[in-house]
């Protein structure tokens, strides 16, 4: 019964796909072509300005390497953060090990 999935119509650079997305996550689905739909119009406007509009293949890869950098960074990120945390939290620990205890 967990992995029951449906089938979504979704509209990337006018063109529709249906997808198969797992129940529960239509939602997450439809912002993420929203996104990748938005990013690639982003790439595909940029580069008419010069006169010279790519395929859509092209753009497509174009994209997913623009997001996939940008998740790369998010995880750099949260990788840095865990790793001060995990510094502090043994500073923490050190501290209160040193600090006096009042009798209670």
């Amino acid at each position: 019964m967990g992995n029951e999935s449906r089938t979504l119509s979704l509209t990337i650079m006018e063109r529709d796909y249906r997808v198969n997305c797992p129940d529960g996550a239509e939602q997450k689905l439809r912002d993420a072509a929203r996104h990748l739909d938005q990013k690639m119009s982003e790439i595909r406007d940029a580069s008419a300005s010069s006169g010279k509009v790519p395929g859509i293949d092209r753009i497509a890869v174009i994209a997913a390497l623009n997001i996939s950098h940008q998740l790369l960074e998010v995880q750099s990120l949260l990788h840095e953060q865990d790793a001060a945390i995990e510094r502090l939290t043994l500073l923490l620990d050190e501290t209160l090990q040193k600090a006096p205890r009042p009798d209670l």
